[in-house]
């Protein structure tokens, strides 16, 4: 793949400062080292190794990017980035208007798609704006500003008319929102990311923070469980095949669908990050009907994917098998915070988890379209609400 590279060098960048910062972006991570990536994403799992994995999976239509600030030859503030073609009803609700505008698209293929060029990564739990530690707080708009401005150069040149930020967890902090909104950015809401601290010292301890009908809910559905053969795996083996089966059935079950994930994806985080992924999977007879791929350091255990055998699955009560045994794997490794991710949230509400809501930022080229896009945006608000599908 040709590498290119847009630098933008802007001295007054760093107010009464000697230090020339650069702005630079590459078409692949490897070009950025994983010492250098990570160094800003302290607090992430979603790094390098992962995002190496990503751009590598062949996942159709979208083109990576990564947007970097550098200070002495050194990685400052960073962000990854994609462009794609986008359709506006992706995060519509199921109804009239969705079904009007895939009608009206079957008849004209270019409505309501537009060239977007986001910053984020589709694959990632949130995004996040990177910053070296040493970078202080009061410097960091400036350098954010700074990588905004590449990127808004660079997605001109590529021709994309739609810019965003992708799922920036709430609030931002008070010194970032300025440079969004002065840049002529506006908010849309995304779908917020459940989560769960293990603050309880047994499953009994967790039963008793439920309600008492959820409580009673749950203890049935997991009579289930001496029915079901588990097994945490840290490769696929030959039934990738068979998790790329239930991963394209489950996907289809879904109301919100962005992008398409690859075996070569499944495969390689697992390859790709040994001792912080795995996968669990359920069997009933030997036959394989759930998957559950997660990645983790010493504090998170983030839910990537569930996907399930719709009929046989739903049989056993697999989804809330696969609850209760990622909460039994956090008490084993002292893991304090259960991730289970965005969808199907009052469900997880229910189970006792808490919502950090998350925001997407976007910016039309064309001012009278910016304001069209920004009038019409609480209708594309995506919201995924609803009961789990299991």
């Amino acid at each position: 793949m040709q590498q290119q590279a847009l630098r933008v060098q802007t001295p007054e960048a760093v107010a009464s400062s000697d230090i020339i910062s650069e702005a630079a972006i590459v078409r692949s991570i490897r070009m950025l080292g994983r010492e250098a990536w990570n160094a800003c994403f302290p607090d992430e799992i979603e790094t390098y190794d992962y995002l190496l994995v990503v751009e590598e999976a062949g996942i159709e239509g979208f083109d990576w990017r990564y947007v970097v600030v550098r200070e002495c030859g050194e990685i400052v503030a960073a962000m990854p980035a994609f462009l794609c073609r986008y359709a506006l009803e992706t995060t519509l609700e199921p109804g009239r208007i969705r079904r009007a505008v895939e009608k009206i698209r079957s008849i004209f293929n270019g409505f309501l798609t537009l060239r977007l060029a986001c910053l984020g990564c589709p694959c990632t739990e949130t995004g996040a704006i990177g910053f070296h530690p040493k970078i202080p707080q009061a410097r960091r708009p400036a350098l954010l500003a700074q990588l905004l401005d590449a990127f808004e150069a660079h997605a001109q040149a590529e021709r994309c008319s739609l810019m965003a930020l992708k799922d920036l967890p709430q609030p931002i902090p008070s010194r970032i929102e300025p440079v969004l909104s002065s840049s002529g950015y506006a908010e849309i809401g995304g779908m917020p990311t459940a989560w769960l601290d293990i603050d309880f010292g047994t499953i009994d301890a967790y039963f008793a923070s439920l309600s008492p009908g959820t409580r009673k809910d749950m203890r049935r559905k997991l009579r289930s469980r001496e029915k079901v053969r588990v097994e945490y795996r840290a490769e696929f083996g030959d039934l990738l095949p068979r998790v790329m089966q239930l991963y394209l059935e489950t996907r289809e079950r879904s109301e919100w669908q962005f992008e398409e994930l690859t075996p070569a994806y499944f495969d390689g985080i697992l390859k790709s990050m040994p001792g912080h992924s795995f996968c669990t999977m359920y069997f009933v007879d030997d036959e394989l009907l759930a998957a559950n791929l997660l990645v983790h350091d010493e504090k998170r255990l983030i839910d990537k994917f569930f996907c399930m055998d719709a009929e046989k699955g739903r049989r056993y009560n697999l989804y809330y098998l696969s609850w209760f045994n990622n909460l039994e794997y956090c008490l084993r490794y002292g893991i304090g915070r259960y991730q289970s991710g965005q969808a199907y949230y009052r469900n997880k509400v229910r189970l006792g988890s808490h919502l950090t809501a998350n925001a997407i930022y976007f910016r039309h080229r064309n001012p009278v379209l910016q304001f069209i896009l920004k009038t019409i945006s609480p209708l594309l608000t995506a919201d995924d609400g609803g009961e789990v599908e299991a």
